[in-house]
């Protein structure tokens, strides 16, 4: 399944359908009165956050979304039928742009979230509706108020308890896989992660999502090598876990790298808590992780916890420090839930 993370639609609510002009014509009824009905109300355009969905990848294929008219009103009085409303279906995390993606219009952050996007046309007035003392036989009818119609950006943010961040090549595909179920891809080279990917930890009777974004490089907040899209996906994300590669010939530099993306970027990035790790140790000797880790939390001034995603030291230590700064009310257990694993496709 391929992960794509912005979309553009066309969206169209139904117009309302046209009042009848109808007479009553009965037997022993010489001069029957106006009987004609109203039309139905064109069906509304809605939006609708459903769970198991973490891509955008179907509104490539579809992009035009109309709902039907209502029906025409009819004699006797009746009324037409109004048209259904039109359901899409979106991710969790996702919101709805303005056509210039200046403007937030929806915004979905729970499953099972509803949102009337574009209203359907009110049916137009039948003539039985316009009889007056004086104009006993109408012969006008509404045409029934007409659709509206929209261009938007669907925007996926994902949803996640802790992020990863990190300059390419840090480990964090290798760290997600040792703590999750997830199957990210890894190799010695930068870039091997070209998609966000999700997975569920489950440790000390707790449950999480982390979220895992391909590195950061410098620009990445004006949009180098795409980074402004891959970081808003960590926007809504509780914690960050800053991994620093302890192979890098400056440690202290690589961390004011992705900070200083962070900062640029804005969104309150840099306001979140931060639990900033060394990765790869089992590459050094004790007394080199040492020297590095002083330097590590001199630049960051925090506690920096030596790690290998690699072995798994020190990975159970990370969890614990991201589990303190996630609420527990919010981190239920599912012992028979599966994360997802996503694959990217360029926009």
């Amino acid at each position: 399944m391929h992960f794509l993370d912005q979309a553009k639609i066309f969206c169209r609510s139904g117009a309302g359908g046209p009042g009848a002009v109808s007479f009553r014509r009965e037997k022993f009824i010489e001069y029957g009165g106006p009987d004609g009905g109203n039309g139905g109300k064109g069906g509304d355009v809605v939006f609708e956050a459903v769970a198991g969905l973490n891509t955008l990848i179907d509104f490539r294929y579809t992009q035009h979304f109309r709902a039907p008219r209502g029906q025409g009103g009819s004699g006797s009085n009746r009324t037409g039928g109004g048209g259904d409303d039109l359901i899409v279906k979106v991710p969790l995390g996702t919101q709805v742009l303005s056509d210039d993606k200046e403007e937030v219009l929806l915004d979905f952050t729970r499953v099972g979230q509803r949102e009337v996007f574009l209203r359907g046309g009110d049916g137009g007035r039948g003539n039985a509706s316009y009889k007056t003392s004086t104009n006993r036989a109408p012969r006008q009818h509404g045409e029934g108020w007409p659709n509206a119609e929209a261009w938007v950006w669907l925007r996926l943010k994902l949803l996640a308890d802790a992020g990863l961040v990190g300059l390419p090549n840090a480990g964090k595909s290798t760290f997600i896989n040792a703590v999750t179920n997830a199957q990210a891809k890894v190799g010695e080279y930068a870039f091997t992660t070209t998609r966000p990917q999700l997975g569920v930890v489950r440790h000390k009777g707790r449950e999480f999502v982390v979220a895992d974004i391909p590195g950061l490089i410098e620009g990445a907040a004006e949009g180098a090598g795409i980074g402004d899209r891959f970081l808003g996906h960590i926007e809504r994300c509780r914690v960050l876990l800053h991994l620093v590669d302890a192979q890098d010939d400056d440690v202290a530099e690589s961390y004011r790298i992705v900070r200083d993306e962070l900062e640029n970027y804005g969104a309150g990035l840099t306001d979140k808590p931060v639990v900033v790790a060394l990765n790869k140790i089992d590459t050094l000797d004790d007394e080199l992780i040492e020297a590095l880790v002083g330097e590590l939390a001199e630049a960051s001034g925090a506690d920096v916890i030596p790690i290998s995603g690699a072995s798994g030291v020190g990975t159970d230590w990370a969890l614990d420090r991201l589990l303190e700064a996630i609420p527990a009310a919010e981190t239920p257990v599912d012992d028979d839930g599966e994360e997802d694993a996503v694959e990217w496709s360029p926009v």
